[in-house]
């Protein structure tokens, strides 16, 4: 049984209490418009969606959730695969009465909002993808072996017992090419985080890729997409955007110069961009 918790000091700050853990939602724009579901990617949360949701809150329900164990989202002893993932963040949206809904997911997020979609064909009605690659093979490994043990289990443990601010700044640096100030509310969601929520997450994610490619997902959803990506992504070949052609309808956008987090690198082009699709999601059938 989902319940909605009022949050402080922001009304439209609350909580989705779930069966197996509580769900942190964020709300802006006005009730009535037309739904807007913003997912983050892993190790991420809420405030990277930050610099595009003015825009999108003036026309839009801006719905925002964190991820199980990320943010200030509950860390529950499991359930971190993408489809459990999805189930809840559904959950989320039906507490809120929110209808029918464009999902725009970011990295894994993007996963996650394909893996909602196939849940539920009635209430998703277009979906956004930014910066996700469409298989696995498209993935630019940076961490190397370090980044492996962090993901394992026992060393994996120990490694994250270590962690410092300056650790996860180092860290985050192949999510942008462009310069960005990132802000501390985002350094401290992550060091908040438990290994467990992080390896599982990112895990999760490559066994949902690796199960079946996002375009053959999508291919046969039928849904309005967008695909956004940064030529200068420095975590998934941008040339691997080209695959997503292989759906049909699908618009594929590539900002140049831009890095993994469009949405941080340059708001005004993915606001606009986002904007956009969402109106015209809006009016489709």
């Amino acid at each position: 049984m989902a319940q909605y918790m009022s949050g402080e000091p922001d009304a439209h700050d609350g909580f989705v209490r779930l069966d197996d853990s509580d769900i942190h939602v964020v709300q802006d724009g006005t009730p009535g418009a037309p739904a807007v579901l913003l997912i983050h990617g892993t190790g991420a949360s809420t405030a990277w969606w930050d610099p595009v949701v003015p825009p999108l809150a003036g026309v839009c329900r801006v719905i925002r959730v964190d991820l199980a164990g990320h943010g200030r989202s509950a860390s529950p002893a499991g359930g971190y695969d993408i489809p459990a993932q999805a189930r809840r963040a559904g959950a989320a949206l039906d507490r809120l009465g929110a209808g029918r809904v464009t999902v725009i997911g970011h990295s894994t997020g993007g996963t996650v909002a394909t893996a909602l979609a196939e849940q539920r064909p009635g209430t998703v009605t277009a979906l956004a993808l930014i910066d996700i690659g469409p298989s696995l093979d498209a993935f630019i490994d940076q961490g190397g072996v370090l980044g492996r043990l962090l993901l394992a289990p026992l060393p994996g443990r120990l490694l994250w017992a270590l962690r410092t601010e300056a650790l996860i700044r180092k860290a985050m640096r192949t999510a942008f090419t462009r310069p960005v100030d990132i802000p501390d509310a985002i350094i401290k969601a992550t060091l908040g985080m438990t290994h467990r929520a992080l390896a599982e997450t990112s895990r999760a994610s490559d066994d949902y890729l690796r199960q079946q490619s996002l375009p053959d997902r999508l291919a046969v959803l039928g849904l309005p997409v967008l695909v956004i990506f940064g030529t200068g992504d420095r975590r998934w070949r941008s040339s691997s955007a080209a695959a997503y052609h292989a759906v049909p309808g699908a618009r594929v956008e590539m900002l140049p110069g831009v890095g993994h987090t469009p949405m941080m690198e340059d708001p005004q082009t993915t606001g606009r961009l986002l904007l956009d699709f969402v109106a015209a999601a809006a009016g489709h059938p």
